[in-house]
């Protein structure tokens, strides 16, 4: 439990400064003269998600222990959906970060024209799929991997508090960047991860992770909506 509290404790720093990233006016320097990226669109492809997704990483490999599971169909069904939403993650952010940049800078004022078309696409819809595509395979992979090698020992209320304390940061996460947006996609997605960390929980008692999502998704969601209903 120390090292599940450690790494998600990492996603909790994570969730603090992509916000700063995001809303700093120090992140919107060029990164070099010839400004092919400023700082924010820098850090949130090369910086901060790599970081996030070893924390995963290694967030799995610490749920997975020595067991006949190991050679299970569902381990390996679940890794390979690990995997592939790591891919669509990073596809994702390779791609929103570049047209993003472009979008702001050349395109604002210019909706029209074929290139800021294929520009705007790519920032507003394309990238914005393959990023929820891989949001929901890796978290789910986490989910259902916790099912399938079951936390063995019972969890003390240190343990419980520290889970719903870490579950803080990532639900204040989700309300910063859904709350004050028009209702997309994005709080689907939250909606349905949230549902499904809920019905494990429910169904197979205290996990950590069912624990982790299932604070972190339901407070994020109902910050968000409570946003949107006053705006």
């Amino acid at each position: 439990m120390k090292r599940i509290h450690a790494l998600l404790a990492v996603q909790s720093a994570l969730a603090i400064l992509v916000s700063i990233n995001r809303l700093g006016n120090w992140t919107l320097g060029y990164v070099l003269p010839n400004e092919f990226l400023r700082w924010v669109d820098f850090n949130n492809m090369v910086v901060l998600p790599p970081i996030s997704l070893a924390a995963l990483y290694l967030l799995k490999k610490t749920i997975e222990y020595d067991s006949s599971a190991r050679e299970s169909r569902k381990h390996i069904a679940w890794n390979l959906v690990f995997i592939l939403g790591i891919y669509f993650t990073a596809a994702s952010y390779g791609n929103h970060e570049v047209t993003n940049y472009l979008h702001v800078r050349f395109c604002f004022d210019d909706a029209i024209s074929d290139l800021c078309s294929i520009i705007i696409f790519n920032d507003d819809d394309f990238s914005h799929w393959l990023f929820f595509t891989g949001f929901v395979m890796v978290n789910v992979a986490i989910l259902f991997l916790q099912d399938v090698f079951p936390y063995r020992e019972s969890l003390s209320r240190l343990d419980v508090g520290l889970i719903l304390l870490n579950s803080l940061f990532l639900g204040a996460g989700v309300f910063a960047n859904l709350g004050f947006e028009e209702i997309g996609l994005d709080l689907y997605v939250v909606a349905m991860l949230a549902i499904v960390a809920a019905f494990l929980l429910l169904k197979h008692g205290r996990q950590p992770m069912f624990i982790y999502y299932t604070s972190a998704y339901s407070l994020g969601l109902a910050g968000s909506l409570t946003a949107q209903l006053f705006r």
